[in-house]
């Protein structure tokens, strides 16, 4: 190991110590905010100092059985231990080496937000107005199963019990970590219901997960750049929705980006999620522009993540789900379409990693 990596994990060793003592203070709660914020920073160093902490007691144990091996002289059984200690220690390493490698690879700092979850339907009419709606449930599943809390904010519902496009929020822990590699294109290959003779269909769904903005983030939007329209919210909700002026419209003048929100009968509240999506879909088109800049002489392995191209594909007649970017397929489509997420996001989280790691590497060759 190099000694400049020494340097970095004794530095964060002694900063683990430093929160260790800042949570013990008898008035380690009276500020909410910065406790809340120790503590996080207190889950992210543990687990690397603790891996620190294995290497430097397997370095130790190598350097020991070393010794041994060489001390050893003619003693052939004492030689044979001494070598399966070294090859011990050496295998300890190399497993708290990669550890470390993994643990200190750069993270996105939104991977800890919530997320907004845009789905549209695309190309297919209200068959893939159908197939929305069951991108829709898959992912509250998926929620449900995390523990997480979702929301629908806006939404505009299809005749046949689809959504043209719908917006939930979903808030947990590492939402938008887990689910940030969801957005693109969504196809699927199935007979419809409607279809009389039995014929394959294609349709397809196009995706984007925003991670939630701060509310201080929400204000550095100039109310100027606002038109701000209301009116009477359509579809059901009774007499009251169709006689208020509680459905609300943001503009956002020099980018033409376009939020409604009907949901909820006040008018207030409406406008509040316009606002939480607008600042999202801002925050979320200044990252993809810098991005693009750093970028641009290479492409992830995961796709850029464009909400246009195409990611994954749902085949009904072969039960199966294929990935394209990472060229996984599975047959499980119906636990799949049930929430059970979990393999496909491993294995996009896994290629990003190598993808770091590699790129690590070339950077210090």
């Amino acid at each position: 190991m190099k000694p400049s990596m020494r340097d970095r994990l004794d530095r964060l060793e002694g900063r683990l110590v430093e929160i260790d003592a800042a949570l013990s203070a008898e008035d380690a709660t009276q500020n909410l905010d910065a406790y809340r914020q120790l503590m996080r920073e207190h889950a992210e160093l543990g687990e690397v100092v603790a891996q620190w902490r294995a290497w430097r007691a397997a370095n130790a144990d190598l350097n020991t059985a070393r010794s041994l091996r060489e001390a050893s002289g003619g003693d052939p059984q004492m030689r044979t231990f001494a070598e399966e200690e070294v090859d011990a220690a050496n295998a300890r390493l190399a497993q708290c080496s990669a550890s470390l490698e993994r643990l200190l690879l750069p993270r996105d700092p939104d991977d800890g937000r919530n997320a907004f979850v845009e789905i549209r339907a695309g190309t297919g009419g209200d068959e893939s107005a159908l197939f929305a709606g069951d991108l829709l449930r898959m992912y509250l599943r998926f929620a449900e199963q995390r523990s997480w809390r979702s929301e629908i904010i806006a939404g505009n519902p299809s005749d046949l019990g689809g959504w043209r496009e719908v917006i939930v929020r979903i808030e947990g822990d590492n939402v938008y970590g887990c689910l940030k590699f969801e957005s693109g294109g969504h196809r699927v290959q199935r007979v419809p219901e409607t279809e009389a003779q039995g014929r394959i269909h294609t349709s397809a769904c196009t995706l984007a997960v925003l991670p939630e903005p701060d509310a201080r983030e929400e204000l550095k939007i100039n109310a100027e750049d606002l038109r701000i329209d209301t009116f009477r919210a359509s579809g059901a909700g009774g007499q009251h929705i169709n006689k208020t002026d509680s459905a609300v419209r943001i503009t956002h003048l020099p980018s033409g980006l376009v939020v409604e929100c009907q949901d909820d009968r006040s008018q207030h509240r409406n406008k509040d999620r316009a606002m939480q999506v607008l600042a999202a879909r801002l925050r979320d088109r200044e990252r993809r522009e810098r991005e693009a800049r750093e970028a641009a002489t290479r492409r992830s392995l995961i796709g850029s993540g464009d909400r246009s191209e195409r990611i994954r594909t749902y085949n009904f007649p072969q039960g199966r789900i294929t990935d394209h970017r990472i060229n996984l397929t599975l047959h499980k489509l119906a636990a799949v379409l049930e929430g059970d997420l979990d393999d496909l996001c491993l294995a996009l989280a896994n290629v990003h990693q190598a993808q770091q790691l590699s790129a690590l590497a070339e950077r210090h060759d």
